[in-house]
């Protein structure tokens, strides 16, 4: 029987969608699969709903879920990714290029070695290249990463308590505006929004839609409406509680909630 799983290849590769046959492959098991040149490895991290999937035939196949064997390979190749790093930035100091090496793995068969790093602009590292591809006698790929790649290469602990959502489940980065900050009636400081890459936080988007719904189904901030009191100001909104805040012009304020909105409200 078919199926498609996604895959996040490697420790600090993407994610990639692959094609299972006659092999029992559950969400959380390593395995091995095709690769551009090679082989290569990674976790499933999901499985692919059928009628979302347009081409079967695009996609490469999972060889087979790592063995004893394969686990010790990968662990190996951890070693010598962990060398690979110091000799890079020896040469990278040699060179006086402007950019900081994050990490490095190596494929699982050996035959590639990539290199990730952070710089402010955009750097001519083929002298770089050749010169590893000297020393390892195997393929070089260098990977300019941003901040929030960074944070997902190291992890850590986010302001949740949890570790971050882009070192473990996220497949990708979706854009995040100041804009959901302020749907959710969170606060604008920036260190109570933003994640340890500086950046605002990913989770800003998770519920970013439903309030964005909600809100328009109540009054606006700042908006002025008749009540059977009385001219009120819309003062605060709480869209998960459904509640507005009036101010009358006698500077007194009062909670109403929503469904009671059309008895008490006129617009």
């Amino acid at each position: 029987m078919k199926k498609i799983v996604a895959v996040r290849l490697r420790e600090v590769g993407l994610t990639g969608y692959f094609i299972c046959e006659d092999l029992e492959v559950n969400v959380g098991d390593y395995v091995v699969v095709e690769a551009e040149r090679g082989l290569d490895y990674g976790q499933v991290i999901s499985e692919v709903e059928e009628d979302s999937v347009k081409s079967w035939q695009s996609f490469k196949k999972i060889v087979r879920i790592m063995s004893l064997d394969d686990l010790k390979q990968v662990k190996d190749n951890r070693v010598r990714a962990k060398r690979a790093i110091k000799t890079c930035e020896k040469k990278i100091s040699e060179f006086k290029l402007p950019m900081k090496l994050i990490d490095a793995e190596y494929s699982f068969d050996k035959s590639k070695i990539i290199f990730y790093f952070t710089a402010e602009e955009r750097i001519d590292f083929r002298e770089l290249v050749k010169e590893l591809a000297k020393i390892y006698k195997r393929r070089i790929e260098m990977r300019q990463v941003g901040v929030r790649d960074e944070a997902r290469i190291f992890g850590g602990i986010g302001p949740c308590g949890r570790p971050l959502c882009c070192a473990t489940f996220l497949r990708s980065f979706e854009p995040v505006t100041i804009k959901m900050a302020k749907e959710q009636n969170l606060p604008l400081n920036p260190t109570k929004i933003s994640g340890i890459c500086g950046r605002l936080m990913c989770c800003l988007n998770y519920e970013y839609n439903t309030y964005k719904e909600l809100l328009k189904k109540l009054p606006k901030v700042g908006e002025f409406i008749n009540t059977s009191q009385g001219k009120a100001k819309v003062v605060e909104i709480n869209p998960l509680k459904r509640e507005a805040v009036l101010e009358f012009e006698d500077s007194r304020t009062e909670r109403i909630s929503f469904p009671e909105r059309r008895s008490k409200l006129e617009r």
